[in-house]
This record gives C-alpha cells, sequence and structure tokens, in this order.
C-alpha cells in the first residue's frame, strides 16, 4: 500500500486556545511543530503564481549553514516557468499530496505522491500544478559544490514506492533506508532520504557527526533525543540539527515512524584562508 505523508494545510487555531507549544530554538538544534505552520507565517516567492510556501530552514551563520528547505502549497492552475533564481542550487523535489507537472530540459514527468525529483545546479526546469487538486511538495536547496575532475549530477526522477529500503545492520529488518541516490557517487554533494522506524525501534547510540539535517516527520510519532533533551515528535513535525548535534530516537508506534532526512556529504570541510 503506498505511504501516506502528512503535510500542512494553514488555517489559524482558536483565540480559547492555549500558547503553550513544543516549538523551540536553541544553538544546537530547532524543532518546529506541526502547528506552527500556519496561514500567518507563509511566504510568497518571485514567479510563482498562486502559490505559498512554509520556510523550515535556511542558511544561518553559526547554525547550519548548507541547505534551506520549503514545503510548497501551489493552487490549480498554479506554477512557475522559472521557479529557480540561482544558478549555483541544486534542487531535490518530493511530493507529499497532488500531482506535479515537472519539466526537466525538453522532458515532460508527473510526479504523484512519494515523488522525488533531483534537478542539478543550472539546469532549466518548470513545475506546474494542472489538476484539480492542491499540490504540495518539500522543496530542498543547496549551493552545489564543484570539484575539478567530477561531473556534475545527472537528473533523477523517481518514486519512492519504486526503491527497496536498504535495512540497517543488526536491526531484523526494524530500520530502514530509502536511498534515491548511490552513497558512493561521489558527484552528489547531498542526500536526501527517507528513513524508516517500525514501533519500538531505536537508534542505539548518540550519533555526532559534521552532517547538518533537516528531518520532517512524514509518519508516526518517536521521542527523539537532541544534544541534551528528549523531545517528542510527531507526523508534521520538522527537527533542524547543526553540526556535531548529537541524536538519537525511540520510534513510538503504534505505525511506523518516518522522515524526510537531508544531510551535506562527500566533500571538504572548506578552511578558513591565510596568507602564504
Amino acid at each position: 500500500m503506498p505511504a501516506k505523508y502528512y503535510y500542512p494545510t494553514g488555517g489559524h487555531p482558536g483565540q480559547d486556545q492555549l500558547l503553550t507549544d513544543r516549538a523551540v530554538f536553541t544553538q544546537a538544534y530547532a524543532v518546529l511543530p506541526k502547528g506552527t505552520m500556519r496561514d500567518i507565517v507563509t511566504s510568497v516567492l518571485p514567479f510563482w503564481k498562486d502559490t505559498r510556501l512554509w520556510v523550515l530552514s535556511r542558511p544561518l551563520s553559526g547554525f547550519a549553514e548548507t541547505f534551506s528547505q520549503y514545503i510548497m502549497e501551489i493552487t490549480p492552475g498554479g506554477g512557475s516557468d522559472n521557479p529557480e533564481t540561482d544558478p549555483t542550487a541544486q534542487a531535490v523535489l518530493f511530493v507529499v499530496d497532488g500531482t506535479a507537472t515537472l519539466t526537466v530540459h525538453d522532458a515532460t514527468h508527473e510526479l504523484a505522491p512519494g515523488g522525488y525529483a533531483y534537478i542539478p545546479a543550472n539546469t532549466p526546469w518548470t513545475l506546474q500544478n494542472d489538476t484539480s487538486e492542491m499540490l504540495r511538495f518539500h522543496w530542498i536547496r543547496k549551493a552545489y559544490e564543484t570539484v575539478p575532475g567530477l561531473p556534475h549530477p545527472d537528473v533523477i526522477i523517481t518514486n519512492e514506492n519504486d526503491i527497496a529500503p536498504k535495512v540497517m545492520p543488526d536491526t531484523d529488518g526494524k530500520w530502514a533506508t530509502t536511498r534515491f541516490v548511490d552513497p558512493n557517487d561521489l558527484r552528489h554533494d547531498m542526500h536526501v532520504t527517507i528513513v524508516t522506524f517500525e514501533p519500538g525501534a531505536v537508534i542505539p547510540f548518540l550519533e555526532t557527526h559534521v552532517m547538518e539535517h533537516g528531518l520532517y516527520v512524514l509518519q508516526g510519532k518517536a521521542v527523539y533525543r537532541l544534544n541534551n533533551d528528549w523531545v517528542e515528535v510527531e507526523a508534521g513535525d520538522y527537527m533542524w540539527l547543526r553540526a556535531f548535534c548529537p541524536q538519537a530516537c525511540y520510534a513510538g508506534g503504534p505505525g511506523k515512524f518516518r522522515y524526510l532526512l537531508f544531510k551535506d556529504v562527500n566533500r571538504h570541510m572548506p578552511l578558513g584562508k591565510t596568507q602564504l
């Protein structure tokens, strides 16, 4: 059965609601609960028609500096013939609701829920909602880090339902990752994957590493360890982690816990410039 994905719909809480929520921003991580994604915090972009978006993360000095992530919402007939104004930006699109008509170069594709597209930097593309239903998708952007001697990656169009998840060793199949890109393909400097935990599964140690993360919970709930804190998260929540933020989790059940994960990979660490 195809997976179901959570997506925000906006609106506003009533005046009788308490202000208390789970939103937090620390020096090591931020959590944006689904309840923060209301009409009042949407944005719009140049050259996008009948479109609004929630900005989940953006490069921020001293925090996570490599990527931005949006949830796009496009009404019927909306879209863009000039979606990306930065020629250095590569993109990953992941559809969670509706159907997108994506044209890259001269090839047109329909992306249904679970649809994934990788679009290299400086690649012409357009995206339209040609249906009578709403379209919602994640758009993750990162400036591509060119390496002399390595070609740029190719366009990738696929769907998570067509990819067999890779089971993590020694987990009895309880922890798996759907990989859209070969981890050994060094042309890529970012990975966007889907991580799936069965109820009761865990990350059994505090991961502490250089990769920055964006984690959007697509399904289920869990208790996540972020730096020194245990934080409850559920479908629709977003976690934004800087480099070296310790992290682990327990999947809570009763169903699967799944999230869309960004991380920067496969490049040297930039060094400060000095005079020789």
